[in-house]
């Protein structure tokens, strides 16, 4: 009998997705469900982006590209963040990755050796924890605060690393699970810190473009040194594309471009062409990021009477992260009977916070108006 490795053994499940199998099986044994579990647009992607890959694809040959990706692309996302944030980024540091997940996994073999400790945020996106075990890494928990808005601090950086240790940090704004953005000013104080304890950065930017009010910076702005991963797929929609991309200093080129010759040659030829086609699309995608606006409106009015009204601050992304400590203190068996009796599939906090998630619920609404105001009216009728 064959045995799974140490590794596979030391990856959690990933709950989120638990969930949507079992929405499906709901759906298919004809029953109704409003999707809130998994983070995923329901828009598709722009239309400028199908229209370029369709005319890549009728020529015929969709090859490989270089590893680092398509050189226009690295250009334009060079671009990008001079246009946005005011950042000179060369493009020869911009790696086009195949979706986000590539750019963890190059980004934590390329800095990091087997058994270091590197700092997450707690709540915080689950497979972080499980890709850090799969590389025999540990990931150090930072605990979030409510006096601190459930965001990471320089201070908070300080207490882990003198009593863990770290040998690099990871931080998300906006958050998933909670939507919560790391002002600029807390920001510029964490990438201090992580200089001062000569500790790597990583930032993980891939809900910029989905705020609703205070601002996202770049890590970049604070530090060139930062290893910052971004992706296509939450505000460009294009989220099985499998195309996100990493700005990473000089020193690390070289390295992880070898990485990714030989983990998987290169990001998919059509994506690159379409994530391309992305930069011309905003006012199709502010469309979009506009109707979230409209949801979160909808969930943050309607919660507190439903007794969810206890949320971290959802500042960005499409989540809202609430505590229902008030209903139960089992967060999975909730969400199920939730599918179960009322047909809405939310995701249970023990996917973010092993210690702490039994209080949780994520809600996300990235879908549209109408399920929104959907799942409010089964869960009054649920919840009474």
């Amino acid at each position: 009998m064959l045995l799974p490795s140490r590794r596979v053994a030391a990856v959690a499940p990933f709950l989120a997705m638990d969930v949507m199998t079992a929405a499906a099986a709901r759906e298919r044994a004809g029953g109704s469900v409003v999707h809130m579990e998994v983070g995923q647009p329901s828009a598709p992607a722009p239309k400028a982006v199908i229209a370029a890959a369709q005319a890549a694809l009728a020529l015929g040959r969709v090859p490989y590209t270089e590893a680092l990706g398509l050189p226009a692309l690295r250009e334009r996302i060079a671009r990008d963040y001079r246009d946005r944030y005011g950042v000179a980024v060369a493009p020869e540091r911009v790696v086009i990755t195949t979706g986000s997940s590539a750019g963890f996994i190059l980004a934590f073999m390329s800095l990091f050796d087997a058994g270091a400790r590197v700092g997450v945020p707690q709540p915080g996106y689950p497979a972080y924890r499980s890709i850090l075990a799969a590389l025999d890494l540990v990931a150090t928990p930072m605990v979030l605060r409510a006096e601190d808005r459930f965001a990471p601090t320089a201070a908070l950086l300080r207490e882990v690393h003198a009593r863990a240790g770290l040998a690099g940090v990871l931080v998300m704004s906006p958050a998933n699970p909670s939507g919560t953005v790391i002002a600029p000013d807390a920001l510029r104080d964490l990438c201090a810190a992580a200089r001062d304890l000569s500790l790597p950065f990583i930032s993980d930017e891939i809900y910029h473009g989905l705020g609703y009010g205070l601002p996202s910076a770049t890590a970049l702005q604070f530090d060139p040194d930062a290893v910052v991963i971004n992706s296509f797929s939450k505000y460009h929609c294009m989220t099985g594309w499998r195309i996100g991309w990493m700005v990473v200093p000089d020193s690390l080129v070289r390295p992880i471009e070898r990485l990714a010759q030989n983990l998987y040659i290169s990001a998919p030829y059509l994506s690159q062409v379409g994530a391309l086609a992305a930069f011309e699309a905003g006012e199709e995608l502010d469309a979009v990021r506009d109707g979230y606006a409209r949801n979160r409106a909808i969930l943050l009015d309607a919660f507190p009477g439903l007794g969810l009204g206890r949320a971290h601050p959802a500042d960005g992304a499409f989540y809202l992260y609430a505590d229902v400590s008030d209903l139960t203190d089992d967060a999975a068996a909730f969400c199920s009977r939730m599918l179960a009796e009322a047909g809405v599939a939310a995701t249970p906090g023990l996917d973010f916070d092993p210690a702490e998630g039994a209080h949780h619920v994520r809600f996300s609404f990235a879908g549209s108006e109408a399920d929104c105001r959907e799942a409010v009216r089964r869960l009054r009728g649920w919840l009474g």
